[in-house]
């Protein structure tokens, strides 16, 4: 059989791979501590729980669903959005239901990109923005991630043939896999900038929620000043939506990722264009689910605070863990991993590291070269497991490095 050339630069997965080398070490009969993928292992809130399986005794949600029996779902992201934002959102074409925030990011770059296009994408970055660039055909454009930037790209230095030939940029912060944020500062200067080149402007946000140290009168997670948010929303850069798109998840804030459940907002013409891919892909999230999404984002939100705390709890303990065997990583501001350089005799070699780690130790990781060519020289943890597995993993870590 013969196939397309766009599966080509698909056949290599960061989280594939790793999924091999646990299986032999698995085979081999090693403990895994498994910190390379960043699936929660917290449980989805009970109310949200309840509303799911009310759900399922309800003949009504067996069937097809259509656009328009989204409309309390999308309600409820859109009030959930100005409520955290400040800015109004029209669930009527502002807002899209999705299978994640990767469904999102995957199909879009089929409503933007001809066949040789460019995208300029985050290096490093999340697979499934380059794997959706691919699909389209399109070329990508790697903006360095460096850490004398903060894990900032710096768009003076993409090169104007590049520019001219470029119809979307992607960021994604708080960052997935540098664990970086970005001031809104940094986004009102990609508005600017994707407004003077007519480009579209993505921004991937599932770890909105997850940011430490936003506390106000005492209480965790309510923020003081929206604009000084350690995580900003990309239209509060742009709130005429001249430009941009923003996908949410419930998988990180919610603990709710195998219920594949997220959602678009942003320009009504872009909301319109991935609407029109979906159509031809598939139809809705079962009704049942949305019903959960529903409980989740107009319900108590102790569950939320609940979580930043916990993986507040875990960064500590993990970070104040590598410390003590020497390993100096920076703490994280948000999100559920730690960035961490690795050592000089690895810094080239970021795969075989995490190879060697977890065939030796049992401890999974993820390598920084997995998410794209600036990724190397890191490795990714992420902080999936109760602080004492965690001190544990950083032990069997201090062994194989000694």
């Amino acid at each position: 059989m013969q196939f397309a050339k766009r599966l080509q630069p698909l056949q290599s997965n960061v989280f594939a791979d790793m999924d091999r080398a646990k299986a032999v070490a698995l085979a081999a009969g090693r403990q895994v501590i498994d910190l390379s993928l960043g699936s929660s292992d917290l449980p989805a809130e009970a109310h949200v729980i309840e509303a799911i399986a009310q759900s399922l005794h309800d003949r009504s949600t067996h069937g097809y669903l259509l656009f328009n029996g989204t409309q309390g779902f999308r309600e409820a992201a859109a009030n959930w959005y100005e409520q955290k934002f400040g800015i109004k959102v029209d669930p009527q074409t502002e807002v899209l239901p999705l299978i994640g925030s990767q469904e999102g990011t995957a199909h879009l770059p089929l409503a933007i990109l001809n066949p040789g296009d460019f995208a300029l994408l985050l290096d490093p970055g999340y697979p499934s923005h380059a794997g959706g660039v691919y699909l389209a055909s399109g070329q990508i454009y790697p903006m360095p991630l460096q850490a004398e930037n903060a894990f900032l790209p710096v768009f003076a230095d993409i090169p104007a043939p590049v520019l001219a030939q470029s119809r979307m940029m992607v960021l994604s912060y708080p960052h997935n896999p540098t664990a970086a944020i970005a001031p809104l500062s940094f986004f009102q200067e990609a508005v600017a900038f994707c407004q003077q080149h007519n480009l579209v402007l993505v921004h991937d946000f599932p770890y909105v929620d997850l940011v430490f140290g936003e506390t106000e009168d005492g209480e965790l997670g309510t923020r003081k000043n929206l604009s000084r948010s350690l995580a900003p929303s990309i239209l509060q850069a742009d709130p005429e939506k001249s430009v941009s798109i923003e996908f949410f998840t419930l998988s990180k804030s919610y603990n709710m990722g195998g219920f594949r459940i997220g959602y678009a907002i942003g320009n009504a013409e872009l909301i319109k264009a991935l609407r029109q891919v979906k159509a031809a892909v598939d139809f809705n999230q079962y009704r049942g689910i949305l019903n959960g999404a529903i409980a989740a984002l107009t319900g108590p939100q102790l569950g939320v605070k609940s979580a930043v705390a916990t993986f507040q709890q875990r960064r500590d303990a993990f970070i104040t863990a590598l410390h003590r065997i020497g390993w100096n990583v920076p703490t994280p501001k948000a999100t559920m991993y730690i960035w961490a350089e690795l050592p000089s005799a690895w810094s080239h070699n970021s795969i075989e590291f995490c190879t060697q780690l977890v065939k030796e130790t049992g401890v999974a990781a993820s390598p920084g070269a997995g998410f794209g060519k600036s990724g190397e020289g890191y490795v990714r943890f992420a902080l999936v497991h109760e602080p004492p597995l965690l001190e544990t993993a950083v032990e069997k870590i201090a062994q194989f490095l000694h």
